[in-house]
């Protein structure tokens, strides 16, 4: 046993084909030592509640990743060893363009290619923001990283961040050798609202008959407009995100309630998923989007589409990009990259 699989065992983490532990609803689960001195860090940084603001206001307050720089300095970490470049683009997507940030591991390539959606839940957040988690999985898959912003809401409602995601996937499997990328070989990576981006490409890719991503890596994707699973009413007043946050990205995102339920939103209750990428699914288990990560892998699991789901007990929505400070966002950066890397391996 190596020592990342024995860091899972430790971890008690917990994967397809593997129970999957139950969580009553009268019994939230408390975070680990090292998620709640970020969340501790981060009350200490004064957030105001997303439902108590505005999105002018949210997109300049303190962030989760403040708090986790923070803790860093408190406990006298650098950051994380990375060897090789970045460079900042404007990708064309017919709509004046978006802000990227290529991530190109040092050697001479080309390299197998990653396309990474950020979260945020369409309104706030940017490429600096989720600077963690493409800088990370370019280290440790040696990928080219191809990290997109895209229009955001109440100013550009959907399907404005969807269309955008989509172009520049179009335009990174046509343009990636300019950056020591190899084009037939992408994979998709996206973290909460970009984690439904991501999934959504893959159906968008497979009926319009466009390159098909080799693999999908859905970080506690948004993958349904509904609010009443278990996990929403466990982690109801859960933090970094509750459920009242996530009604309010609706809120904003929406032009009206029915378009919640739209395929490219509500993609859990697609039934369409045959032909789909091979897909990667990490949960948090203090999460209110814990349960429509878990049925997703479920049904691709049923419609033949090869899954593996893996959930991190005692850490919260957020948590991949702290591995700075927390042990189960190494394993699951880790994991992941394992993940890309073998059907990196096994594409042509």
């Amino acid at each position: 046993m190596n020592f990342y699989h024995l860091l899972g065992s430790m971890l008690k983490i917990s994967t397809i084909g593997v129970a999957v532990a139950s969580f009553p609803l009268s019994a939230p689960a408390e975070p680990n030592a090292q998620m709640k001195e970020v969340l501790d860090t981060y009350a200490g940084l004064s957030p105001i509640p997303l439902e108590k603001t505005t999105p002018a206001a949210a997109r300049k307050a303190p962030a989760i990743s403040d708090a986790v720089k923070a803790v860093m300095k408190k406990e006298g970490k650098g950051s994380p060893s990375f060897t090789g470049t970045t460079q900042d683009i404007q990708i064309p997507t017919g709509n004046g363009g978006v802000k990227a940030r290529v991530y190109i591991p040092a050697g001479g390539g080309p390299f197998p290619t990653i396309f990474y959606i950020h979260g945020g839940g369409w309104v706030v957040a940017d490429l600096d923001i989720y600077d963690s988690s493409p800088r990370g999985l370019c280290e440790a898959t040696k990928a080219v990283v191809i990290s997109t912003h895209y229009r955001q809401a109440p100013e550009h409602k959907f399907p404005a961040a969807h269309d955008d995601t989509w172009a520049a996937y179009q335009w990174v499997t046509q343009n990636a050798a300019k950056y020591k990328g190899d084009p037939k070989k992408v994979a998709v990576v996206g973290e909460s609202a970009g984690g439904n981006m991501a999934a959504s490409i893959c159906f968008m890719a497979r009926e319009k008959n466009v390159q098909i991503p080799v693999h999908q890596v859905l970080v506690y994707p948004v993958l349904n407009y509904a609010f009443d699973t278990e996990s929403y009413k466990e982690n109801e007043s859960s933090k970094p995100l509750s459920a009242a946050g996530m009604k309010w990205f609706f809120r904003y995102y929406l032009p009206s309630s029915e378009d919640g339920n739209n395929p490219r939103l509500s993609i859990v209750r697609r039934e369409d998923l045959r032909g789909l990428p091979p897909a990667t699914i990490i949960g948090a288990e203090i999460d209110p989007l814990r349960s429509e990560g878990k049925a997703y892998a479920d049904k691709l699991q049923a419609a033949g589409v090869p899954v593996t789901y893996r959930l991190y007990t005692g850490v919260t929505h957020e948590f991949f990009g702290m591995g700075a400070v927390i042990d189960e966002a190494r394993d699951a950066m880790t994991f992941a990259s394992e993940q890309l890397k073998s059907a990196f391996g096994g594409s042509e």
